[in-house]
């Protein structure tokens, strides 16, 4: 049983959210999991559950054999970790505004071949003529009430009032947080119902969270003190808020940090390096461009979630954004006289933190020291070392369309050149 000083478990324990009455007990000297009682007369369908997740845990031998190092961890029901192979891309020349490093290696964590090959191709291009530029634009992270009323005419009044609320709102919401502010609250009518996103900047961490808890203070507040006529209730998020789905909200305004990144490639070091002319490259891109439009693509690109997924991972950042940071919109402008591509790649929403949640963590730690970007005031340097890496991956692959070596380069380091379906 854990010891108990205080009335409080000593660690390293887990508290199990889906059986709250349940706490697993993790030995520090010890690799296997043992399941302990907090309740001295457990009812018997709790040990049964306890017996059932003892088993599933023994089931993954790999997955729990350093359960010590869970303590810390901020999930529920951990049981250890799973191995995510981790890859160094580059070396990449970058020109940042908030990047201030001017050579970096990516760490990829990725189980696709390819990936890291084919962006450190993209980087050693674009270093041969001078590297990628970088430059975060703004930030903004929002969470989508909406509440309802008796009677449409009374969702109107409402909505004309809310840009008079925000100063109280703002009051409410920055009570619970030394970091949220609240810049803006933009209100929807649909019907008898008025959705408001209340869009906040987060300093250095992604801010999920804190804008949850913000807004939930500042709703809670104007239903106990001031509640508009005819409001009958309110629900945290009407699903305007674009949290971890892909929409055109999070394109025209920042749900994270909009980040622009661009560099040129000479078309001589384009027939060295890669093999095809600059000429080729473009209009290879202007065929993926209109394919992309036939196709209703939403966004303009080649594969940069590749990278954002693999640095996500890597960078200790929340996976389940990657949908909704993955839009980017890949351009090529050709200089005819001077035979120069440049490419921009832009994202809009890229959702990032240098500070809180897993950046803490031992590994995802190291990955973003490796780029300086962990700690205090290096949000944007995040978010511009993605682009720039995803900018690097783009390069590649458009090129490998443009001399057919895309099939090829799967096949050799996929399978190796002897391999076959």
């Amino acid at each position: 049983m854990p010891q108990s000083i205080g009335g409080n478990l000593q660690e390293p324990w887990i508290i199990n959210f889906i059986e709250p009455s349940r706490t697993l007990n993790i030995e520090e000297t010890s690799t296997t999991p043992q399941v302990a009682e907090i309740n001295p007369d457990p009812d018997p369908k709790t040990i049964s559950r306890n017996t059932k997740l003892d088993t599933q845990i023994k089931l993954l031998p790999r997955i729990s054999q350093d359960l010590a190092a869970t303590s810390n961890i901020k999930i529920e029901n951990c049981v250890g970790f799973t191995s995510v192979p981790v890859g160094l891309a580059g070396p990449l020349t970058l020109n940042g505004t908030s990047q201030t490093r001017r050579t970096l290696y990516a760490p990829l964590a990725t189980v696709e071949p390819t990936v890291v090959a084919a962006c450190s191709r993209g980087c050693k291009i674009f270093s041969a003529c001078g590297g990628i530029s970088t430059s975060a634009l703004e930030e903004g992270v929002a969470r989508a009430p909406v509440f309802t009323f008796s009677t449409v005419p009374q969702a109107l009044a409402f909505y004309k009032s809310v840009p008079s609320l925000l100063g109280k709102f703002k009051t409410e919401s920055e009570k619970t947080s030394r970091h949220a502010k609240l810049i803006s609250v933009t209100p929807r009518i649909i019907g008898s119902s008025v959705h408001v996103k209340f869009t906040y900047t987060c300093g250095d961490a992604a801010g999920q969270n804190m804008v949850t808890l913000g807004t939930h203070a500042a709703c809670m507040a104007l239903m106990a003190d001031d509640r508009p006529d005819g409001m009958l209730d309110f629900q945290l998020d009407g699903n305007m808020s674009s949290d971890k789905k892909l929409s055109w909200g999070s394109v025209h305004e920042p749900r994270g940090v909009s980040v622009l990144a661009w560099g040129m490639i000479s078309n001589a070091v384009s027939e060295k390096m890669l093999g095809c002319s600059t000429k080729k490259l473009k209009a290879v891109l202007s065929r993926i461009e209109a394919g992309g439009v036939r196709n209703g693509n939403m966004g303009q690109c080649l594969n940069p979630s590749n990278i954002v997924a693999a640095m996500f991972i890597a960078c200790g950042q929340d996976v389940g954004s990657v949908l909704e940071s993955g839009f980017s919109h890949l351009t090529g402008e050709y200089n005819e006289e001077k035979e120069e591509l440049t490419l921009s790649l832009f994202f809009p929403s890229l959702l990032v933190g240098s500070v809180g949640g897993g950046t803490g963590y031992a590994t995802q730690k190291e990955a973003l020291e490796l780029i300086g970007c962990h700690g205090e005031g290096k949000k944007w340097a995040l978010a511009e070392t993605i682009a720039a890496f995803s900018l690097a991956l783009e390069l590649s692959t458009l090129s490998a369309l443009a001399t057919d070596t895309f099939a090829a380069s799967h096949k050799d380091l996929a399978r190796g050149p002897k391999s076959k379906l």
